[in-house]
């Protein structure tokens, strides 16, 4: 799994749940699929900027798991592969593990062209308002591939 995706998970635990520690962070992250040191684990806190309450880590005050996504560019440049539209929705292929924080940063974007989007582990859908609009956001993203 990528620094990338082990980030989004942390931001999502720390943002959905009460996280204690950094054993308790360490568990979460391998039964999401991510096998962590403690070492690794104590940068990645570091760079995301976590702070420790009494309630358990959270991202700093006002901050929100978007803030830490790169580029929408890069994402799509370093994570998609394929790019399919179906009538109104397209269909966006991933590398493993890189859907969701990809789906993000399409949220994050508030293109007019999309409706919302579902991210899987490899997959994303992204919902246009119609067939012309989802061909128009699927030459979009195509355009990141250049």
């Amino acid at each position: 799994m990528s620094k990338l995706s082990r980030h989004t998970a942390i931001c999502d635990l720390v943002v959905n749940r009460e996280v204690a520690s950094q054993e308790e962070l360490r568990r979460l992250l391998y039964k999401g699929g991510h096998r962590v040191t403690q070492a690794t684990l104590s940068r990645d806190i570091h760079e995301l900027r976590l702070v420790k309450t009494a309630e358990g880590y959270k991202l700093p005050q006002g901050e929100v798991a978007e803030a830490f996504l790169p580029s929408i560019e890069r994402l799509i440049h370093e994570f998609v592969y394929e790019v399919k539209t179906a009538q109104n929705l397209v269909v966006v292929k991933t590398s493993a593990g890189s859907a969701q924080p990809v789906s993000a940063a399409v949220d994050a974007e508030e293109w007019d062209e999309v409706v919302g989007t579902i991210g899987g582990d490899d997959t994303i859908l992204v919902i246009a308002h119609d067939a012309k609009v989802a061909e128009k956001l699927a030459r979009r993203i195509r355009g990141y591939f250049a």
